[in-house]
């Protein structure tokens, strides 16, 4: 027993619940739990092989079918098209060969007139040729006689006087650099003078510091002085006996006596003054106490009014306090709303400013369609970066110029949309960014120009910008292709360089192109469109700010509105309770009985300082008393206590020199410095400003004498220049007439070169006009034959020759783009050869087919998937089922368990428990309690402890579905008597419809059996007799209570 008692203690959590579910009967619950898993294993084993069927056969089946079906269809539309277009190019051409066969003859007559005209010009200009010769033959003789001659002679004279003017010239030069030259040494002495001036000032301004400073000593060494005399004094007084007193005073030991004696006298005679005083104090105050216990019972009722009074008041600032409302914080918000309101509205009315200045920068469009994605058009270029740098901003917009203006999209897809349905208010150049190609310099070139002029003078226009990285293909085709410099010399140095040769801006906005081009000129830098942009984001920036900034103030104004009205009611209620109370103060103040009372509360007051003036005085007395003990202790002790003040007052008289000493050493020293700072003043610099002074007229004097030597040089130069202006004139009008000479030479030549020329153009005219003429004979014999061939190889021109180029017809040559159509023509024909070879003409049939059985396969994996759901769900009932039994049958047997147990050992208590923080379904464990303590473990019972609970854990589970007859062999051989009395009245009260066959060898069981059936050998046989025990409450053998133990005596045996 004792064996199987362990077993049943030692059980896990989960054995426990084990046998809770088996009491409970959720086996079947379990075995259909258990089909019905099998059941969605083989649902996906099938799911498993109808998506490997599609996954492995059909889909790619379809996906190739589709291709071919596309590629089928794709052969059907291209063969559609060649037709459409063979038919419209063919008749293009028939019409123009046609045309031209029918204009040709016309067009040859017409070039045969103008080859006759030509010849007859080629004659004319040969005729006008050689009269020009003669004229200018004659004009050369004329250039070359004397007109020659006489300017040789003036040229020769106006160098003379060329060498002339230079010699004065130089010569006044020379005179005015030595006028400048005094005037610099004038000005040299005049600022000297200035200098020498400052440093006076400066240094008076010193020595009238330092003079304050020696004086400051010289008072501080006076002060001195007075001390050491003053030690000196004490020195030569102590030497005579005499003490220093308190006001100073020098006296005797007795004079000081006396005198601190005196001071007694006065402060005794003070104090029992004082105490008088305080003794009327003291029996005036038991009269008026008396008198004031009546006053307040006659203003009790006033008394009681004022201290409700200032309850309410108390009251309401705690209320008030309780609010946390705080009126500065309410304002400072409403300041800042007002405030903010103000920011926002000019952060807006700049933003407006900015975008009616310039309204190229506004995009806007409407959605092309209602599911648009508005995040696939990015923007205009102008607002898709940043400049970290401004003064880039000029040379950036020079360098994307109109582009700055186009709008940026994901795709040509989009593009095409918002042309079409975007609904634009003006005209776009949309930049793709999968379509877009760019040119951006190499790196190798970038670097390349960065060595001609220093890495920081030069940089790729893209280098200087900021964007999105999904934005480069545009950043790219805006900005790659041109580099910035600084200047003009760095821009021109770089762009005409052999290793560069790329487009320059500079900073101003100056653009150098090494194809010879240069654009420059006045520009407006303040209408930067770059920088009033910047201005513009950063004023929306600001808006938006401010506007984030306002809301969230109208928020905690808002949180507080409902607060800030309850503290103003409150407020209200405070201001109007304290006049109550200061009106009941007041009406308290003015009757009698309370003038009494705080005459009684004054008198207390003058007691408490009469009390603090007789202590005052007891402490001076005391002091006095002890002073006078010491000045007759020290003229008891004179010669010891002489030699002490002796050596105290040498110490301060030595101390007293040493300072006087130091005193007059830094006074001594300010007034070196003093005397030293007055001789520089004096004497040095006062001379040195004379002398400058004494300068200024020789200064004076020589530029007087340098500006009369340049009137003289001025004067010889002036009539240099006359001589040199009348050959000037004479030699340009002899000039004139040489160029009129060759003016009208050279105007011959040109008319002489237009007459070549025109020989010249002519006779390529006449060329072109004779090659003409061959051509239009040979395209007029090309057109007819033209004509033939497409009449002969189309039959269909004959029927539709009537619409070739008629308007809104398929052959309506206007709407359609010839040459373009041409192209795509020879391409369809290429793509229609390559897709004869490729495509499947069996493809729709076969993808039909292949279609219908994919259908089939997910409608079948589509059944299977149900049918998986409803298992799934059948197993969510079952287990929902099995827990609902399981936690019933817990309650049930808990609650047995512990009645059980109860009954078995009185005061103990056990019940079946959940694992800490997890469910039942977890496992279960068991624990005892004796009292009000519960036990850790059930290691700490004792054997008969834990056979009575692993019994009555058994017994619960067989009372929760009980039986008719149950067996019991010896379950109290282990326990004492008292237990075995209490199994058997807890099997008569507990299982009342059941019959109990009981092994035991205790009287304490066969007291509670209504049958006992004793074994004994007689004769060497094993017996047995039965005998019926009749109780005072119980029939005997009755059906509800019918407990039959079998006792054994002397020995054990089996029934």
């Amino acid at each position: 027993m004792q064996g199987r008692i362990t077993k049943v203690l030692n059980m896990k959590p989960q054995e426990i619940l084990s046998m809770i579910e088996e009491a409970a009967g959720t086996s079947l619950y379990e075995s259909k739990k258990q089909s019905a898993l099998k059941t969605i294993e083989k649902k996906d084993n099938k799911l498993t092989d109808i998506n490997k069927i599609l996954d492995e056969e059909l889909n790619p089946t379809l996906e190739k079918l589709k291709a071919e079906r596309a590629s089928y269809l794709e052969y059907q539309k291209i063969q559609r098209q060649i037709e459409t277009l063979t038919r419209l190019v063919v008749a293009y051409k028939y019409t123009r060969a046609e045309h031209v066969d029918q204009n040709a003859a016309g067009e040859v007559v017409s070039l045969q007139d103008q080859i006759k005209m030509v010849d007859v010009e080629v004659d004319k200009s040969k005729g006008e040729i050689e009269r020009l010769k003669e004229e200018i033959r004659k004009l050369e003789q004329t250039k070359k006689g004397e007109a020659s001659s006489k300017l040789e002679e003036l040229e020769s004279q106006m160098a003379d006087c060329s060498k002339k003017e230079v010699k004065a010239k130089s010569d006044l030069d020379n005179v005015l650099d030595a006028v400048k030259q005094e005037e610099k040494e004038k000005e040299a002495t005049l600022k000297s003078i200035k200098n020498t001036e400052n440093l006076i000032s400066n240094k008076s301004e010193e020595l009238t510091s330092v003079r304050a400073e020696a004086d400051k000593y010289i008072e501080l060494k006076e002060k001195e002085r007075e001390n050491v005399e003053k030690a000196e004094a004490n020195y030569e007084s102590v030497q005579a006996g005499q003490l220093e007193g308190e006001d100073g005073q020098q006296m005797t030991y007795t004079e000081h006596l006396m005198k601190l004696k005196d001071e007694l006298s006065e402060a005794q005679t003070a104090n029992q003054q004082a105490k008088l005083k305080l003794s009327h104090s003291q029996s005036s105050i038991k009269k008026m106490e008396a008198e004031s216990k009546k006053a307040e019972k006659e203003i009790a009722r006033e008394k009681g009014e004022f201290d409700a009074a200032v309850k309410v008041v108390e009251e309401v600032e705690r209320k008030i306090q309780r609010l946390g409302f705080s009126q500065d914080s309410h304002n400072e918000l409403q300041q800042k709303k007002r405030t903010l309101e103000n920011n926002v509205a000019t952060a807006s009315k700049q933003v407006n400013e900015l975008v009616h200045k310039y309204p190229q920068l506004q995009f806007d469009y409407t959605s092309p369609d209602r599911n648009f994605d508005r995040s696939r058009v990015k923007g205009l270029v102008a607002d898709l970066f940043s400049i970290p740098d401004t003064q880039y901003a000029m040379a950036l917009e020079v360098a994307a110029g109109g582009r700055l203006y186009n709008v940026v999209t994901d795709t040509e897809d989009t593009s095409a949309l918002l042309i079409k349905h975007g609904q634009l208010r003006r005209r776009y150049v949309m930049i793709p960014l999968n379509k877009i190609r760019s040119n951006v310099i190499d790196r190798e070139v970038v670097n390349n120009a960065k060595r001609l002029v220093g890495s920081d003078n030069c940089h790729l226009a893209l280098d200087v910008i900021k964007y999105d990285k999904q934005l480069e293909p545009a950043m790219k085709y805006c900005f790659g292709g041109v580099l910035i410099c600084k200047t003009k010399e760095q821009a021109k140095k770089v762009a005409f360089d052999k290793s560069v040769k790329k487009k320059v801006i500079t900073l101003e906005g100056d653009v150098y192109d090494p194809a010879g081009t240069l654009t420059g000129g006045s520009r407006n830098s303040s209408r930067c469109v770059l920088k009033e942009l910047a201005a513009c984001k950063q004023a929306r920036t600001d808006l938006a700010s401010f506007k984030e900034q306002y809301r969230k103030v109208e928020e905690q104004l808002h949180k507080m509105e409902r607060v800030a009205q309850q503290w103003e009611e409150l407020s209200g209620q405070l201001r109007l309770k304290k006049h109550e109370r200061d009106l009941l103060e007041d009406r308290l103040k003015q009757t009698s009985h309370y003038k009494d009372i705080e005459e009684l509360r004054k008198t207390k007051e003058d007691l408490a300082k009469q009390k603090e003036i007789v202590d005052n005085f007891n402490d001076k007395e005391k002091s006095l008393l002890k002073k006078c003990a010491e000045i007759e202790a020290k003229m008891k002790n004179f010669k010891a206590e002489q030699e002490k003040e002796l050596k105290k007052a040498k110490k301060r008289l030595a101390d007293a020199k040493s300072r006087l000493n130091e005193c007059s050493k830094d006074a001594k020293s300010r007034e070196n410095k003093l005397k030293e700072l007055e001789l520089e003043v004096s004497s040095e610099l006062a001379k040195e400003l004379e002398n400058l002074r004494s300068q200024l007229p020789k200064c004076d004097e020589a530029i007087a004498a340098a500006k009369s030597q340049v009137e003289g040089a001025q004067s010889k130069l002036d009539e240099c220049r006359e001589i040199k202006e009348k050959l000037s004139s004479e030699l340009e009008s002899q000039r004139e007439l040489i160029r009129q000479c060759s003016k009208e030479i050279e105007n011959f030549v040109k008319e002489q070169k237009a007459a070549e020329k025109v020989i010249s153009s002519s006779g390529i005219k006449l060329k072109e006009l004779n090659h003409k003429l061959t051509k239009l004979n040979k395209e007029a014999n090309d057109a007819k034959q033209q004509v033939e061939y497409y009449l002969n190889n189309y039959e269909w021109i004959a029927s539709e020759k009537q619409y070739f180029g008629q308007k809104d017809t398929a052959y309506d040559f206007d709407k359609h783009d010839i040459k373009e159509s041409d192209k795509k023509l020879e391409r369809l024909k290429t793509n229609k050869e390559k897709l004869s070879k490729s495509v499947n003409m069996r493809a729709m049939h076969l993808l039909g087919e292949a279609e219908k059985r994919y259908l089939d396969l997910v409608k079948r994996k589509d059944i299977v998937t149900n049918d998986k759901q409803k298992i799934n769900k059948v197993i969510k009932d079952l287990d929902e089922k099995k827990n609902r039994a399981v936690r019933k049958a817990w309650e049930q047997v808990n609650k047995d368990f512990g009645s059980i147990f109860s009954t078995l050992l009185p005061g103990a208590r056990v019940k079946l428990q959940t694992l800490e923080g997890r469910p039942v379904t977890d496992g279960l464990e068991v624990k005892v309690g004796f009292g009000e303590v519960w036990k850790e473990s059930l290691t700490e019972l004792s054997g008969g402890q834990r056979s009575l609970v692993a019994l009555s854990l058994i017994l619960s589970l067989l009372l929760f579905k009980p039986a008719p007859l149950y067996i019991l062999d010896e379950v109290d051989a282990a326990l004492d008597l008292s237990h075995t009395q209490n199994i058997g009245q807890m099997l008569r009260a507990h299982f009342k419809h059941s019959q109990f066959v009981v092994v035991s060898l205790k009287d304490g069981m066969f007291q509670n059996a209504n049958v006992l059936f004793r074994t004994k050998f007689v004769d060497g046989v094993s017996t047995v007799t039965r005998h019926t025990q009749h109780a005072s409450s119980q029939p005997v053998l009755t059906d509800k209570e019918n407990i039959q133990p079998l006792s054994k005596k002397n020995k054990k045996q089996k029934v």
